[in-house]
């Protein structure tokens, strides 16, 4: 039986986390240690890329650590940001995240609403006049690019932040007594190789969400038990309360 689960994110900051509305139901412990985290690129690390901010009128921002970095660099550089940059994120979310840095404008500021990138393009391509900068992870591929490449839109990518493994401590791996990990990257899974070569708990099941998360743990011989998303579980939270569901029932 699940009963107790490590959830490798940050906690919630809301009491109303499907997370904890799981754990009432089901009678689990959830648990939230995250096994990477996100460093920013120094100054000047950023400009051995040969990037120019100043070069671009619009940046697309796929995550609040994209913002976070964007502005960083933007402020170490000394680069003063025109009223005229227009900003196209992921989500909503996202998009309402840049008031921290600079006044919310309608007229500026665009969303799509799948978290993928696929759903910005076609209002990327109503703006293709504009010069596009995506800030990215030190972990990615070239869909993006070619993505945009094939619309004819101007852009570049750059990396202005890094993923990195936040290691289990001595005294974390050694009680480390869970029933089921839920992992969301590959480098969360190899930063749980790197804790234990050796597999760890032979019991413990996995849940991970994304192919590329799942692949991973699956490379790496674990017991991958919930798989999201799916088209009837969109989300981790849905895939783990059905898993819990068909255990009750066994």
């Amino acid at each position: 039986m699940i009963k107790k689960i490590l959830v490798s994110q940050p906690k919630p900051t809301s009491d109303k986390s499907p997370y904890y509305t799981i754990a009432d139901d089901f009678g689990v412990e959830f648990v939230f240690r995250p096994f990477i985290k996100v460093e920013g690129l120094s100054s000047k690390e950023f400009r051995q890329q040969k990037i120019s901010i100043t070069s671009f009128t619009a940046v697309v921002f796929t995550s609040r650590h994209a913002i976070d970095n964007f502005f960083k660099i933007a402020k170490e550089m000394r680069f003063e940001i025109p009223d005229t940059m227009k900003y196209f994120c992921v989500t909503e979310t996202i998009s309402l995240y840049i008031q921290k840095y600079v006044q919310y404008r309608k007229r500026k500021v665009f969303f799509g609403n799948s978290g993928k990138i696929d759903d910005l393009v076609p209002l990327m391509v109503k703006h293709k006049n504009e010069k596009y900068l995506i800030p990215l992870s030190d972990v990615h591929d070239d869909s993006v690019k070619k993505m945009l490449d094939a619309k004819g839109l101007t852009h570049s990518e750059c990396v202005m932040y890094r993923t990195v493994c936040d290691r289990l401590t001595e005294e974390e791996i050694k009680n480390f007594d869970y029933d089921m990990c839920v992992f969301f990257s590959p480098s969360g899974v190899a930063a749980y190789k790197e804790a234990f070569p050796n597999g760890g708990k032979d019991s413990m099941k996995v849940a991970t969400l994304g192919p590329s998360t799942a692949k991973a743990a699956h490379d790496a011989g674990l017991d991958v038990a919930v798989e999201a998303p799916t088209e009837k579980y969109p989300s981790m939270t849905s895939a783990l309360r059905r898993f819990l569901i068909d255990q009750e029932e066994d």
